[in-house]
């Protein structure tokens, strides 16, 4: 990408808390001498390739905060994306804290050196690690043998009636 120069990148994992965090300097480059595009277009391709890049290990169900200073006016507050979820993230989002930020009074310029701060996590997504315990992994059939609580149904019609009538059975331990 030829809208941006990247500085420098630095990863840390914190394992205990299923986090990573990324810092990235870089500086954005005006547009070229030829290209067609407008400073708005620029922008957001070049932040949405540079978060793309920074992410890209991460799943959209991940959570995702960003903060954004000059390396420059370091006395100046920093921007910040709240967490969110990482397919949540866009440029639309970075440019509308951008705007917010330049209708303030702060002074920031998107063309001096960016300090960015990514810190993601993961999130757990299924049943988590208990589930998968107690089923290690094996397929309804075999669980339906090594369990006795679990009866597998495999009538094609009316399996309410016949779910019901097993329940009945089972409760009433009537052997016929």
């Amino acid at each position: 990408m030829a809208g941006h120069v990247l500085l420098l990148c630095k990863t840390r994992q914190y394992n205990r808390f299923r986090a990573a965090g990324t810092d990235l300097i870089f500086r954005l480059l005006p547009p070229a001498a030829g290209d067609s595009s407008d400073a708005i277009t620029h922008f957001q391709a070049s932040v949405n390739y540079l978060f793309d890049y920074a992410l890209r290990d991460d799943n959209d169900s991940d959570m995702a905060g960003i903060t954004i200073r000059n390396e420059v006016n370091l006395l100046d507050k920093g921007i910040g994306i709240s967490f969110r979820r990482r397919d949540q993230l866009s440029d639309e989002v970075v440019w509308s804290v951008f705007s917010k930020v330049a209708q303030s009074d702060a002074r920031f310029n998107a063309l001096d050196r960016l300090i960015v701060v990514i810190h993601s996590v993961k999130m757990p997504v299924g049943f988590g690690i208990k589930q998968a315990l107690k089923s290690k992994g094996r397929p309804l059939s075999v669980m339906t043998h090594v369990k006795r609580s679990i009866i597998e149904d495999k009538t094609e019609t009316d399996c309410l009636a016949h779910a019901l009538i097993i329940a009945i059975v089972q409760l009433t331990k009537d052997p016929n």
